[in-house]
């Protein structure tokens, strides 16, 4: 039990390095103001020639022409409401006859409970066709895929722990392509359809997978691999996708800023909070950035596959809730190059709308896809059952045994 007194006399024995970091934090924040607005009245040609002048070949961020269109950075949304019915009024005019995909994964981990090992992944997706249903009939799919992970799948016997537990990042990455294979797939399935009838895909995170490059080669390569095959897909397709990021702690424009000026030292702050401040209004954007950031699956020499696709992600960030910061929206740089940017970037709005802050879509697939503690405890009952009709050995510890008895 958490005793309040103890806490607090821990933390009154530590204000000085809290105030200490606060007033470090404000100090930087007055900087990256000033350099910030200096930053923002350039013109992509300016920040172009700039960037080449420092020969930096990954400078967090390069300039697109939407640069050029914005005020300051700025892309003001333009419009407002008087109430939320009016806005999902809007909404529903801007959704209706565009479809919209979005795909989700839960999964299952190996626990030491059970003396045969196992995972498995869930992979849950949303197909809104946003038109009138017929009497009787939906115009949506809700639907999942369910994997196993068999020991055998989960790794050798090297990788166990000291414990004798395998790790789980063999479960968590077959997610991870899974929900890639799955939004590939579902691109082809609507790809005999007219361009403008082909849906926005949703995918929930970022494509720039920096996380990637702390990672062994051989389980780095699979995630690599399914995010330049989903961008691929999607520029051959000429379907929309869009990874969104609903609390983002990149620093690709902070990155460029401390290149362009050395005496920045911006450390602390975020892209999502530098934009903050000239996103007044809700529906409000930066302009486009294109990505190019220099993390381990940039360097040269690479220790393996390179992230090639770095510099093909467009990303800008919208206000779509009134109390927090924008969220980070990226897409294929094929969009922003086909003119379709706005369109696209309009229809994530009215999914908010629907979602209140939040993209419906992605709520919704979250929701098919998620496995709840009482799924686990009805998935380890299944596999006790299985194990047992096939004659497998099967130990089960007493915490569990205790958990099945009293249930």
């Amino acid at each position: 039990m958490l005793d309040r007194n103890r806490v607090v006399a821990s933390l009154e024995s530590k204000r000085e390095k809290f105030t200490g970091y606060n007033a470090d934090f404000l100090a930087e924040q007055a900087r990256l103001a000033e350099l910030f607005d200096r930053f923002r009245r350039k013109s992509a040609a300016e920040l172009a020639a700039a960037i080449e002048e420092t020969g930096e070949e990954w400078p967090g961020s390069l300039p697109t022409p939407d640069i050029d269109a914005a005020d300051g950075m700025r892309m003001a949304f333009g419009q407002s409401w008087q109430n939320h019915q009016a806005a999902r009024a809007w909404a529903v005019e801007v959704l209706t006859g565009s479809p919209v995909i979005a795909v989700d994964g839960s999964q299952i981990t190996p626990t030491k409970d059970f003396s045969v090992p196992v995972g498995a992944v869930q992979v849950g997706w949303f197909v809104n066709e946003h038109q009138p249903a017929s009497p009787g009939a939906q115009n949506y799919v809700k639907d999942v895929y369910f994997e196993v992970l068999a020991p055998s799948e989960l790794g050798e016997e090297d990788e166990r722990n000291a414990e004798g537990d395998f790790p789980d990042w063999r479960v968590n990455q077959r997610r991870f392509v899974l929900e890639c294979e799955k939004l590939c797939d579902l691109m082809d399935e609507y790809s005999s359809r007219p361009e403008a009838e082909r849906p926005l895909c949703f995918f929930d995170g970022s494509f720039i997978i920096s996380f990637a490059g702390q990672l062994p080669e051989n389980r780095a390569r699979a995630y690599v691999e399914a995010v330049d095959r989903l961008l691929q897909r999607s520029q051959a397709t000429r379907t929309p996708v869009v990874g969104f990021v609903d609390s983002s702690y990149s620093q690709d424009v902070v990155t460029l800023l401390n290149i362009l000026d050395s005496r920045a030292r911006i450390t602390r702050s975020r892209d999502a909070h530098l934009f903050s401040r000239i996103l007044p209004n809700w529906g409000d954007r930066s302009a486009l950035f294109l990505c190019a950031r220099r993390d381990s699956l940039n360097l040269e020499p690479a220790r393996y596959t390179k992230a090639p696709f770095y510099k093909d992600v467009a990303f800008t960030y919208v206000k779509l809730v009134s109390d927090r910061p924008p969220a980070r929206l990226e897409m294929p740089r094929w969009i922003l190059e086909a003119g379709r940017a706005e369109e696209i970037i309009d229809r994530v709005r009215a999914e908010s709308v629907v979602g209140v802050g939040y993209p419906y879509a992605i709520e919704t697939a979250d929701a098919v896809a998620v496995i709840s503690q009482q799924d686990r405890e009805r998935f380890y009952r299944i596999l006790q059952e299985f194990l047992e009709e096939s004659d497998i050995l099967l130990s089960t510890a007493r915490k569990m045994r205790s958990k099945q008895q009293r249930r």
